[in-house]
């Protein structure tokens, strides 16, 4: 009986230590969370860590060039993003130059474009994008009750490394503007509020994409879009 009891004790330690050591050599992405002031920056965290990131919140935009992968979270108004977003404008502009992997969810994947009409609609003139995506933000019809919030299905439109997998699943959106690009390629999956707008755009380059729907929020979707941007950056 203590010989049964030491085999099953030295087996269940043997487990254990393969366990640790299989997880403390397995490679990670290092990503830097862009905290300009508006965003989900603890939900956004946990998610991107669920899906095995090392992640770094940072108000320096000089920390930006030693990251796997950058994301720039958002929630709230084009132009109050876009100014405190101001100081890492080079910053981000220099990542997609360096064709760093930059992902942009809600108001950030809005950022990501030339321009918005919520700032014409505010009465605050033009005000200019990231303009990393040629394209400009649009608000829904009158008719349509805005925010658009809930649930609904992503339709994907073209092949894209952020979408494997989510083809028909449903991810959770809050937002009054879509994107709206110039290119219909920059499009890489769908979603419908009355009308078809555009759920997840990227880049030509495939290195800058965003999504307008919350991946932290929206369950093991969101999961699997995050575990893709770490796949991602992993190997970009």
């Amino acid at each position: 009986m203590n010989v049964i009891i030491q085999l099953v004790y030295v087996r269940n330690n043997f487990s254990n230590v393969c366990e640790n050591f299989c997880v403390s050599t397995q490679t990670t992405a290092d990503i830097i969370l862009v905290d300009y002031g508006l965003g989900n920056l603890r939900s956004v965290t946990r998610g991107l860590e669920r899906a095995g990131a090392s992640v770094t919140l940072s108000t320096d935009p000089e920390t930006l060039a030693d990251a796997d992968g950058i994301v720039l979270p958002g929630v709230g108004a084009f132009s109050e993003g876009m100014e405190n977003a101001g100081p890492f404008r080079n910053a981000l502009a220099a990542a997609v130059d360096r064709s760093q992997p930059v992902f942009g969810i809600c108001l950030g994947m809005q950022m990501l474009l030339t321009s918005s009409e919520e700032a014409d609609h505010a009465g605050e003139g033009e005000v200019k994008g990231l303009d990393f995506i040629s394209g400009r933000n649009r608000r829904f019809d009158g008719n349509q009750k805005v925010p658009h919030m809930g649930w609904n299905e992503l339709s994907i439109s073209r092949d894209h490394p952020l979408v494997d997998d989510v083809d028909g699943k449903y991810a959770y959106f809050v937002h009054s503007y879509y994107a709206d690009p110039d290119d219909s390629n920059a499009v890489v999956a769908t979603a419908d509020y009355a009308r078809e707008f555009p759920a997840v755009v990227a880049d030509e380059s495939g290195s800058v994409f965003g999504t307008q729907f919350h991946p932290e929020k929206s369950g093991e979707t969101g999961l699997q879009i995050l575990k893709n941007f770490v796949e991602f950056c992993r190997t970009a």
